[in-house]
């Protein structure tokens, strides 16, 4: 079953792509018609492409990896703030950091820096600066607060991008391209599809668009997310029982071990006793 409808996408929006003049022709096979010298999105090959998009970004997250969402424009920007955050993901919605993706070792270290500050203002350290110095460190950690707090918990690389707008994310779009990270994008007629993975032809303007696309995508997500706290949890058990298994034979070994033990030990005693008497009467 499709996770959206034709009448869904058609109330959002989705359809409206950019002007005729505009468009690029790589998306030649996504455009349905043109209108009034818009190009229409062809919905039923964006619901496909959604429901893939949807398919592959499950497994993405039932294997318990990240997938990194990136959108500064700011239509989308508090749209994939709330949504991704609803399914524990990073994301990017200020400036793009150059080099985030490949050199991602420099990005940690400012992350660091921000958990070094608040270990200074925690121990007191802080409480030895003079005022100025103060103002400084603090205005810093608000700098890495706003450019890199949605990301403190991306310990490695993603294992996927979904980036609303591939033309003005054009920078992260590469970087996924250079390491080989598969990227996830809404693209409209006016972009070009050709270093995307998986394509989703849609508007990436209008608000509405952008809010059911990521919905679903979310959704999928959150899915995965708990099929695989699911399969984690089924694992452990069996585990747990497997070991269960295998000691209650050593145990079932060692009361039967203890009982031949026992009975030996009660056969041996009569004769002991009866040859302590044989040695009294010679006596």
């Amino acid at each position: 079953m499709s996770r959206l409808n034709f009448d869904q996408l058609l109330e959002a929006g989705v359809h409206f792509g950019h002007l005729k003049r505009k468009w690029n022709p790589a998306m030649a096979p996504y455009i349905f018609m043109e209108r009034n010298g818009i190009h229409i999105i062809d919905l039923y090959k964006t619901a496909a492409k959604v429901d893939e998009a949807a398919e592959a970004l499950k497994n993405i997250a039932c294997s318990g990896r990240k997938i990194l969402f990136v959108a500064t424009k700011k239509q989308a920007k508090q749209i994939v703030a709330d949504k991704a955050t609803s399914v524990g993901m990073p994301y990017v919605i200020e400036r793009w950091p150059g080099g985030m993706l490949t050199n991602f070792p420099t990005i940690r270290k400012a992350i660091k820096k921000m958990s070094t500050i608040d270990k200074m203002s925690k121990d007191g350290t802080f409480d030895n600066l003079s005022k100025r110095e103060k103002l400084q460190i603090t205005r810093q950690r608000a700098k890495l607060e706003k450019m890199l707090g949605s990301i403190a918990d991306l310990n490695r690389l993603p294992a996927a991008l979904f980036v609303v707008d591939v033309m003005k994310e054009h920078i992260a779009v590469r970087e996924a391209n250079r390491l080989g990270i598969p990227v996830f994008a809404m693209v409209d007629t006016n972009s070009d599809p050709t270093n995307i993975d998986f394509v989703i032809p849609a508007n990436d303007d209008a608000t509405k668009s952008v809010d059911l696309i990521l919905g679903v995508v979310c959704e999928a997500i959150n899915e995965g997310l708990q099929e695989g706290k699911a399969a984690r949890d089924k694992e452990e058990a069996e585990k747990a029982a497997s070991e269960d298994g295998e000691d209650t034979p050593r145990r079932e070994r060692r009361a039967k071990t203890g009982a031949r033990r026992t009975k030996k030990e009660e056969e041996e005693a009569p004769k002991v006793s009866v040859a302590s008497d044989e040695e009294g009467e010679e006596d």
